[in-house]
């Protein structure tokens, strides 16, 4: 609760994100004041899917005693007078309401929808209250609906490009491996681990068994990609021998070089020839044969 308040981290985010362009609702002054609860509503731009019981239980309990220290940030609703959407704070707000407050500080500023979603996301990102699968959510949505390359994205929110990059890459794990991130069964490291394994929904399961902690998962991906590519190369070898063997006799059958490859279940057979006496030849043995 005695975080620094996400408004001026909040302004600076923007600025980074939309640089000199920034829409002017985006940077203008905030108005500070106290309304009902009831004149609060939910932002439909919320990146954060769950909140914790027992941490809203904790914030119930510290607003009882010492209020609401750090107002939401809202805008006002776009359709309906006297009513606002909040665009930062809706924890705090859930929480308010629960400790029986009637009414809350709360940062007005006016934001277009595309204004508002990205200050939702880089707020909460910024005050690191998402889990691994939603901040990663976050990132794919301001770099795809606003087009951000990873440096620009991880220069706004004060995170590596590589940070960036390799957050997103979770949300390719399938989306059973992404519940268990998202409910706390597995962390982030846990999931980057996964990501390397060829069947991740098998090994997340076997981690939850087991008990594995990141760095017995990350042995446990090795040694499973290390097997897969043995049994890869073994079979690849297995399949050499046999077509070499095939253009083998192949030549001594047309008495021609042959060549035979073979990728995935289909593959090429080629046959040289020097003159075009042996082309003939060949097409008259062909016709033959046929």
């Amino acid at each position: 609760m005695r975080a620094p308040e996400a408004p001026p981290r909040l302004g600076r985010g923007l600025a980074a994100l939309f640089g000199d362009a920034t829409p002017s609702g985006a940077v203008e002054a905030m108005r500070r004041t106290n309304l009902p609860l009831t004149a609060l509503e939910p932002g439909p731009f919320q990146p954060r899917t769950r909140m914790d019981q027992e941490a809203l239980d904790e914030l119930v309990a510290s607003i009882r005693q010492q209020g609401v220290l750090q107002p939401v940030l809202a805008r006002p609703h776009p359709l309906t007078e006297g009513q606002y959407q909040i665009v930062a704070g809706e924890r705090r707000w859930r929480a308010a309401q629960a400790a029986g407050l009637h009414d809350m500080p709360v940062l007005i500023r006016r934001l277009s929808d595309t204004e508002a979603m990205a200050a939702s996301l880089v707020e909460n990102l910024q005050r690191q209250d998402l889990n691994a699968i939603e901040e990663a959510e976050g990132y794919r949505r301001l770099i795809q609906e606003f087009g951000l390359t990873q440096d620009k994205l991880g220069d706004a929110i004060g995170k590596s490009r590589s940070h960036v990059a390799n957050s997103v890459r979770l949300l390719q794990l399938p989306g059973s491996v992404r519940e268990r991130v998202q409910d706390g069964t597995l962390s982030a490291g846990h999931a980057r681990a996964l990501l390397t394994h060829p069947e991740p929904e098998s090994a997340a399961r076997a981690v939850i068994a087991q008990g594995l902690n990141v760095r017995q998962t990350e042995a446990l991906a090795s040694r499973t990609v290390r097997s897969v590519d043995r049994t890869r190369r073994a079979a690849d070898r297995g399949i050499a021998v046999e077509t070499e063997a095939v253009a083998r006799e192949l030549s001594d059958q047309v008495g021609l070089r042959v060549e035979v490859s073979h990728s995935g279940r289909g593959g090429t057979v080629r046959i040289h020839y020097q003159t075009l006496e042996q082309l003939d030849g060949l097409i008259a043995r062909l016709s033959r044969s046929g």
